[in-house]
C-alpha cells in the first residue's frame, strides 16, 4: 500500500509539473503576441501619423511603410520559430 502512494504521489507531482510547465509556456507564447500585435499597431499609427504630415508618396511614409512591413515580418519570423 504505501509502495502505491509513493508511486501516486510521485505521477501526481510529474502531472502537476507538466501542467505547470504547459501553463507558463502558452502564456509566454500569449505574452509574445501581444507584443507583437502592439509593435505593429505602433508601425501602423506612425505610418498614418506620417502620411497625413508629410504626404502619401513621402520620404517619411516610405520609411514608415518599411518599418511596418519589418516588424510584420519580425513577428511572423518569431511565431514561426516558436
Amino acid at each position: 500500500m504505501l509502495k502505491n502512494l509513493g508511486k501516486t504521489g510521485l505521477l501526481a507531482g510529474a502531472v502537476f509539473g507538466l501542467l505547470l510547465f504547459g501553463g507558463a509556456a502558452r502564456a509566454h507564447a500569449d505574452n509574445r503576441d501581444e507584443r507583437c500585435e502592439r509593435r505593429i499597431h505602433k508601425a501602423e499609427e506612425n505610418l498614418e501619423r506620417a502620411v497625413r504630415r508629410h504626404g502619401e508618396r513621402s520620404r517619411q511614409a516610405q520609411d514608415r511603410r518599411r518599418q511596418l512591413e519589418e516588424a510584420r515580418e519580425r513577428c511572423h519570423r518569431d511565431h514561426d520559430r516558436h
